[in-house]
């Protein structure tokens, strides 16, 4: 029986750890080549372990996304070994610092920037005529109510300013590509989940209250199958539905 995503080339950023690490699985399970990205080399062998446990295969990339000349090369290489993407999810983000808006360090500012925006536009711009060589170029970038949601929480402004930027610049890929090519960007809100993130982020939540990323990995990869034709969308996935994004009043 063939696996639904047989023979598709996925790249999964912070494919190390979390949601990513559980996407990259989710992936592999299904039949999918993971190019799997982080900046811990003992972290990714461990998946690549269970990867191929699971019989699928890995391409192990250790980078670390603030390298943009680094991203630039890893397109060049993709399209000599395979000529073609057929999915991104575009997972890495950093928390950086809950603070006031006016004390953010200027470098912790831009740091955060650089991997929660920055790195993604850099993905874009080294993988597009990629994804385009593709039957159906999917892609997901990791989004969060902390950007969108109506009553913003204070001091996280850092965090949700980088998602809110996120969420325009997949909005404006998906507009760009959605006639012109068979590809597909969309954004996936995964919520409270179980993640070493979130308990840096809430220190006094329990946990165990929460689902975990294994739980959400399977929505993540369905949106990355032909079958899914989608674009410019949000995923909630606390309340399990596509959403369209509306103007305001």
């Amino acid at each position: 029986m063939t696996s639904p995503l047989s023979s598709r080339i996925a790249l999964v950023t912070g494919a190390s750890r979390g949601i990513g690490r559980a996407v990259a699985l989710e992936l592999a399970r299904q039949g999918a080549h993971v190019i799997a990205l982080a900046r811990t080399q003992g972290a990714l062998e461990e998946l690549d372990d269970e990867i191929r446990a699971l019989g699928g295969e890995a391409t192990l990339v250790p980078c670390d996304l603030v390298d943009h000349e680094a991203i630039d090369r890893l397109g060049a290489a993709i399209h000599e070994r395979w000529g073609r993407l057929d999915i991104l999810v575009g997972n890495a983000g950093l928390l950086g610092i809950l603070s006031p808006l006016g004390h953010i360090d200027p470098k912790e500012w831009d740091k955060v920037f650089a991997v929660n925006v920055t790195a993604n536009w850099r993905l874009i711009r080294s993988l597009d005529l990629l994804l385009k060589a593709s039957d159906a170029g999917r892609v997901v970038f990791l989004s969060s109510g902390a950007g969108h949601r109506a009553e913003l929480r204070a001091y996280w402004g850092l965090y949700g300013v980088t998602k809110a930027a996120l969420d325009a610049l997949a909005r404006f890929y998906a507009a760009e590509t959605q006639n012109i090519s068979s590809v597909r960007v969309n954004l996936f809100n995964p919520g409270p989940l179980r993640t070493t993130m979130r308990a840096k982020a809430m220190p006094g939540e329990d946990p165990m209250t929460l689902k975990t990323p294994e739980e959400a990995a399977p929505q993540i990869v369905a949106m990355c199958s032909p079958a899914w034709t989608e674009t410019g969308k949000l995923y909630d996935f606390p309340q399990g539905r596509v959403l369209s994004f509306r103007e305001p009043g």
